[in-house]
């Protein structure tokens, strides 16, 4: 099991390695002389640490949808609990509806649970996200009632909601106060030049005057 993990680790590191690679050779191969020397090594490292970064920028987006996702994927699953089905069938039915990221993460808390892994492990599953380890914590705290676990579930959704009222607030009055910078930095000079400006020459003129 080890070896399967840092062997996948170690993969996309390796492709990384030669599509760059492949990139300063065509470079160089294509301009040649000296040029071509000197750029293809450079447009490889580019290259490099652009496809470096794709991962990232890939989660931070999957991250973000799960976010968005998982107030609704919450109301599902407490109806599902609800209606008396266990927190794993209650996984993969709302992974299956709800689909997307959040989805597949979902069928992995399915599997866990069905593996018999423990609540926490099993709902981290669905990654470091808001909201995603207080579900985590009110799985363990209410694994042997469905019911609790439910009414947890349902206050969490609420919870998120309002969150993202919050920060969506936050974020409108925050854009505000930078539309505003630049509009102040628009008008300054014609400030200056219609009213400053005048004034200091009329009092340079009265002080220098004989």
């Amino acid at each position: 099991m080890i070896a399967v993990r840092v062997g996948g680790a170690r993969r996309p590191a390796t492709r990384r390695v030669v599509m760059s690679g492949g990139i300063a050779v065509g470079v160089t191969a294509a301009i040649g002389g000296w040029s071509g020397l000197a750029l293809g090594p450079v447009l490889g490292i580019v290259a490099y640490f652009w496809l470096s970064r794709r991962p990232f920028t890939e989660r931070v987006a999957e991250d973000r949808r799960v976010n968005a996702d998982l107030p609704f994927a919450a109301d599902l699953l407490a109806a599902a609990m609800r209606a008396g089905a266990p927190p794993d069938a209650a996984a993969r039915c709302v992974g299956r509806a709800v689909g997307g990221p959040l989805g597949e993460r979902l069928a992995r808390v399915d599997r866990a649970l069905r593996l018999g892994a423990a609540a926490d492990e099993a709902w981290s599953y669905l990654g470091a996200v808001d909201g995603a380890n207080r579900l985590a914590q009110a799985a363990t705290r209410s694994q042997h009632s469905g019911v609790a676990f439910a009414g947890s579930l349902q206050r969490l959704a609420d919870d998120l909601r309002a969150d993202r009222l919050i920060a969506a607030d936050a974020a409108a009055r925050r854009a505000g106060v930078l539309i505003v910078l630049p509009l102040g930095l628009c008008f300054l000079p014609a400030f200056v030049l219609a009213g400053l400006v005048p004034v200091i020459v009329a009092v340079l003129g009265g002080v220098l005057s004989p």
